[in-house]
């Protein structure tokens, strides 16, 4: 049993493909293959049913696939230790991110996290909650910035900041006249939400839980992934959205006389990063924390007087 074969058992059960497996571990197909037929000679046992398509996992295979993927991530630690007594900091760091969270923070730490580590490439994937969760699982993302907590065993989170929730109101709407609102003033006919798939519909949708009672969901079957497009939506036609906090940031003066805080405790996300058990590319992976809170205001830096809202 060679490091070797474990990558390769790996690589076909992350990409369901000998083909596209042997082109992503940089050799040819007949030789992955020679080396997992090898490999399960020595196990005595299939690991991988090739009736089927996509190639899928034999039973006992799946358990196999799984102590690979741990046993490689320690054999990688060795490198890592070596890397780790060089200077400066070298390599890829893959990193997938939420589209609530990306506009916000990655077009500001992006230079400075270059400017400041110039040898390490930074890969971003902009994706939902579930694909992240499962490609951290995979090991094909070192680490994602996500809402949190998400209950996952086999993942770790590390709470960055605490980023409240507002309400974006138009003129028309009964909380324009108020100065901070409460939950339960929220209207679900008049509110504008993100479509399913999206971690922040669900906390909105939390948040409107605490309200006595709901007539419908008028809005509910307008699909939209962008929360620009909900403010959008609030100027130019009528009812509310609810925005994390640093969106406020793109707003001009007119948009800001739309924003309404919510009354303490103010409902809010932890936002944290998050990464595999086993995980590597640690110091990358601190560097890039720290960089988000040299960014983040102070205030968003603690959970005090806030509610954290459960995904």
């Amino acid at each position: 049993m060679t490091i070797t074969q474990l990558e390769y058992i790996v690589a076909v059960d992350t990409y369901k493909s000998f083909v596209l497996a042997a082109e992503k571990c940089f050799v040819t197909q007949p030789t992955l293959s020679m080396q997992i037929q090898k490999l399960e000679d020595t196990l005595g046992l299939k690991i991988f049913d090739r009736t089927r398509q996509p190639i899928a996992a034999t039973e006992t295979g799946a358990d196999v696939i799984a102590q690979a993927r741990i046993m490689l991530a320690e054999a990688y630690k060795i490198k890592e230790i070596v890397t780790d007594r060089q200077k400066d900091l070298a390599g890829e760091l893959k990193l997938g991110i939420i589209p609530t969270i990306a506009p916000y923070i990655l077009p500001k730490i992006i230079a400075r996290f270059i400017e400041k580590y110039p040898l390490v490439k930074l890969l971003v994937w902009e994706q939902n909650t579930e694909q992240i969760i499962q490609q951290l699982k995979l090991g094909t993302l070192d680490c994602g910035i996500m809402s949190t907590p998400l209950h996952e065993s086999t993942l770790t989170e590390i709470p960055v900041f605490y980023e409240n929730f507002v309400a974006y109101v138009s003129k028309t709407s009964k909380l324009f006249k108020k100065k901070h609102i409460a939950a339960e003033e929220l209207d679900l006919e008049e509110l504008w939400v993100l479509n399913e798939g999206h971690c922040m519909r669900e906390q909105v949708l939390n948040i409107c839980q605490r309200r006595r009672s709901t007539k419908g969901f008028q809005h509910f079957e307008y699909n939209t992934g962008s929360i620009d497009t909900l403010k959008r939506m609030v100027d130019q036609n009528s009812g509310a959205t609810i925005l994390p906090e640093l969106a406020l940031a793109d707003l001009h003066d007119k948009q800001l006389e739309k924003v309404r805080y919510f009354k303490a405790p103010e409902p809010a996300r932890e936002v944290s990063l998050v990464i595999q058990r086993n995980f590597l590319k640690r110091r990358m992976i601190e560097a890039l924390k720290n960089e988000i809170l040299d960014f983040v205001p102070k205030k968003l830096r603690t959970k005090k007087k806030k509610e954290i809202i459960d995904i």
